[in-house]
């Protein structure tokens, strides 16, 4: 639901080969690939994106495809992984706000997710949400990657929440792992909803539900 540049390391040039036709090297070209990817795989999921319209959004020949990627399974695994890269280190931003109170960078957090949304006009989602509603179709690698992805989602917000309970905001027996499996369980639903909707309604009030909900000292 953001900018996507900066997703990976460098990557070597590979000498040989059919070379693109869009006058970038191997390493830049496949990055470009995976950005595209992550552009039309949050605003359509992987059922609905053909790899020609991919291909041909950025001036690479079909026959070059398997240059930069074994199949379209690797495809969508890389610019997953991209994605859960760029995703963590966001989230790592706003819960390692030290100005602000753990729960508040959880604010922070939500409204710049509904800012996200609205600047993409709900056309884009969550990746790993968009994926997780088609996982008849994935590849079993896949489908634990995503579960991997969710729980170290899981993991960050909990430290947050852990900060929470330090800083006198939560109860001192709070359960910090289920509280963060909770939001995480009813964010994505709450972003599908959003999109349906057209709305950030649906996003704001499940935070408002999740911080009611929380325990409180």
């Amino acid at each position: 639901m953001a900018t996507t540049h900066a997703l990976s390391p460098p990557l070597p040039r590979r000498p040989r080969g059919r070379p693109a036709r869009n006058g970038l090297d191997y390493a830049d070209t496949r990055v470009l690939l995976i950005r595209r990817g992550i552009e039309m795989l949050t605003t359509q999921g992987v059922s609905a994106t053909a790899l020609d319209d991919v291909l041909k959004s950025i001036n690479v020949p079909k026959g070059s495809f398997y240059h930069y990627f074994d199949s379209k399974d690797a495809f969508v695994a890389a610019t997953l992984d991209a994605y859960a890269e760029y995703f963590a280190r966001k989230l790592d931003r706003h819960f390692g706000k030290q100005e602000l109170a753990p729960l508040a960078r959880l604010a922070s957090f939500v409204d710049d997710a509904c800012r996200g949304v609205e600047r993409h006009d709900f056309a884009r989602g969550c990746l790993v949400g968009n994926l997780g509603q088609e996982v008849s179709v994935l590849d079993e690698t896949l489908r634990l990657r995503l579960e991997a992805i969710l729980v170290d989602w899981e993991r960050r917000l909990a430290g947050c929440l852990d900060d929470a309970q330090a800083a006198g905001e939560l109860a001192v027996d709070v359960d910090g792992p289920a509280l963060a499996h909770a939001f995480w369980v009813g964010w994505e639903g709450a972003i599908l909803r959003a999109r349906l909707s057209r709305s950030t309604a649906p996003m704001q009030a499940f935070f408002k539900l999740f911080l009611a909900a929380l325990p409180r000292r």
